[in-house]
């Protein structure tokens, strides 16, 4: 191939606009796989949207990966990267790479005695910085991660030999930490105060990337469950947000943590915004397999708001019901309670009538003493009146709280 050929024209490419852009670059990478031959241009930047020469050389990747995700195109892509890329960019397109291709081809996990085999070439032809280690330490873990293997996750990252040979400069980076806070939020094994200190050390770090936000926000959400999960989720949602407005999953984020808290609304808000985010340019492999996460995170959302819905509409429902029995219970107890003190007054006045004609009959006594058994009879049976009333009351009346 004409490589001279093919950086002027790729430097032309630069006024194109993007869809031009990436047809020309898809080209040119198609003719680069199918010569089997490697790029020889340099990459200057980490603009994956304007920059022709990262654009082609992440087209010709992706194939490569696409058609073989071993370890072994990894460790070819990571000595790529460290002869062609700046430094300045090297380690975010690093991470973008080794997690993206690590993403579309989750389905080709490579056993341990592959891995094996692979980390034998690997510690013999790499670099003093463990550059190729590093970067296949990231792609295998983050196929781990595409596929939810925690504990396999774990023990990967942890005391693997390639994981080992990354060196302990790269172990301790943002990312790696993050990638180990993934693996203990999802593992049963793993405490949760475990999980949240790796979390911390990842996010608080002055050196931590957007990828790192990114796993570790991932790490919340697929989380065991636990207390405050969603809340959590969405506050750190919110702060990535605040510092990368633009990129689509923070919102997908922030739309699931809302989920978790019930916010169907703004749940809903923020999903459309990560669909409104999603790049139309790139690989519409990768643009699809997000599209159609998020639409089902869409759908799921709007499950739980009418679940929700309907819920609150049956509670407010039986409150109704409750406070229409409460009042008809109540009626029927006052009503009870007049019938027993009328029945009482109307006893009291017939046991009166009685009693003073009787007494007004005996001829024995006279009319003074008439009158005062008389005023006695009435008066007792006034107390026994209201000795039955106020004892029903007593009985029947409601108990109040403690403090009325």
């Amino acid at each position: 191939m004409d490589h001279t050929l093919i950086e002027e024209t790729l430097a032309a490419l630069v006024a194109s606009n993007s869809r031009e852009l990436e047809r020309d670059c898809d080209r040119l990478a198609q003719r680069y796989v199918e010569s089997r031959v490697e790029p020889q241009f340099a990459v200057r930047s980490a603009d994956f949207a304007t920059d022709p020469y990262l654009i082609c050389a992440d087209r010709y990747w992706n194939l490569r990966f696409t058609a073989e995700p071993t370890l072994q195109t990894a460790v070819e892509c990571a000595g790529w990267l460290r002869e062609h890329v700046a430094a300045g960019a090297r380690a975010e397109v690093r991470e973008k790479w080794a997690l993206g291709y690590a993403f579309i081809t989750r389905d080709s996990v490579e056993s341990l005695g592959e891995i094996a085999d692979a980390t034998g070439d690997v510690v013999a032809n790499d670099d003093s910085e463990c550059s190729r280690a590093y970067f296949a330490t990231l792609y295998h873990a983050g196929k781990l991660r595409a596929n939810r293997h925690f504990d396999e996750l774990n023990s990967f990252l942890e005391s693997s030999p390639l994981s080992n040979a990354a060196g302990t400069a790269h172990r301790r980076e943002p990312l790696f930490v993050a990638m180990q806070a993934f693996a203990a939020f999802g593992s049963r094994r793993i405490t949760l105060e475990h999980a949240k200190s790796l979390f911390d050390r990842a996010w608080h770090s002055p050196q931590r990337t957007r990828e790192t936000v990114d796993i570790a926000l991932n790490a919340i959400a697929v989380s065991v469950p636990f207390d405050g999960q969603g809340e959590m989720l969405k506050e750190r949602a919110v702060e990535a947000i605040s510092r990368y407005p633009d990129r689509t999953l923070f919102h997908y984020r922030l739309a699931t943590g809302l989920h978790m808290c019930g916010e169907y609304d703004a749940a809903l808000e923020s999903i459309d915004d990560a669909l409104r985010l999603l790049p139309a340019t790139g690989w519409r492999v990768s643009h699809e397999l997000l599209q159609a996460q998020y639409l089902t995170k869409q759908e799921a959302i709007l499950h739980g708001r009418i679940a929700a819905l309907q819920a609150t509409a049956q509670q407010e429902h039986a409150q109704r019901q409750e406070r229409e029995l409460a009042t008809l219970a109540d009626t029927m107890q006052r009503t009870a309670i007049r019938a027993i003190e009328l029945v009482s007054v109307f006893a009291a006045v017939i046991a009166f009538a009685v009693g003073s004609l009787n007494v007004s009959l005996n001829g024995n006594l006279r009319l003074a003493e008439r009158l005062w058994i008389v005023a006695l009879l009435g008066g007792g049976l006034v107390v026994f009146a209201l000795l039955v009333v106020g004892g029903t009351w007593l009985i029947v009346r409601r108990p109040t709280g403690r403090g009325d």
